[in-house]
């Protein structure tokens, strides 16, 4: 019997478990992150969805939240652990020269948001949607800019991150969240209460 599986199956369903009480209690403050106003686009994101306009598709939606299943979850460490394992890290200079570009990185190297985009992407692709999968700004431990993707789903907002290869709740990152992309436009972002600009960029040395 594969009692290593079957440990990391009850991990799971005991974190599911756990954040379907704290959603029932209605805790949003700790299961949702709060909103604010409109806000402008990061740099590199417009010159990206002219590069690739497939990959911001326009126009109002309907918000959805995914709901998460064991299926769902081992879905998404599976895309987070692929992904960190296979883009290698550098920065837009190294990479482009210049200080910020948005691209998916099919060459295999890429800074923070690229991994974000090629998350964001697989999940797309695999029948996830977009609504639910939201391109966001934080502000790392050291204060500096970075690209997360953020998953809303019925039991709180979890975080991919190339920094991490586990799936955690947004309140368990240790950053300070500063925009996201919203869940009706892709091309609407909002802020969530950092106004301080953050520009996403990598370090080839710690993999942002």
């Amino acid at each position: 019997m594969d009692f290593k599986g079957q440990a990391k199956g009850l991990a799971v369903i005991a974190i599911l478990i756990s954040f379907g009480a704290q959603a029932k209690a209605g805790d949003e403050r700790v299961l949702y992150a709060s909103l604010g106003e409109t806000t402008r686009a990061p740099i590199g994101w417009v010159e990206f969805c002219a590069d690739n306009p497939g990959e911001c598709r326009s126009g109002q939606s309907e918000p959805r939240d995914i709901v998460m299943s064991q299926t769902a979850w081992r879905d998404l460490l599976k895309v987070n652990r692929w992904v960190n394992e296979t883009v290698k890290p550098i920065t837009d200079m190294d990479h482009w020269g210049v200080i910020e570009k948005w691209s998916l990185p099919t060459d295999g190297y890429g800074d923070c948001e690229d991994y974000v985009l090629l998350k964001r992407k697989m999940l797309i692709d695999a029948g996830w949607p977009r609504e639910a999968l939201l391109i966001t700004v934080v502000r790392d431990k050291k204060g500096e800019g970075h690209a997360v993707l953020t998953v809303k789903t019925d039991k709180g907002e979890f975080v991919l991150d190339n920094q991490n290869e586990n799936v955690v709740p947004w309140i368990e990152t240790g950053y300070r969240f500063v925009k996201r992309q919203s869940q009706s436009d892709p091309n609407v972002w909002v802020s969530l209460g950092d106004s301080r600009p953050a520009v996403s960029t990598a370090s080839a040395r710690d993999g942002r």
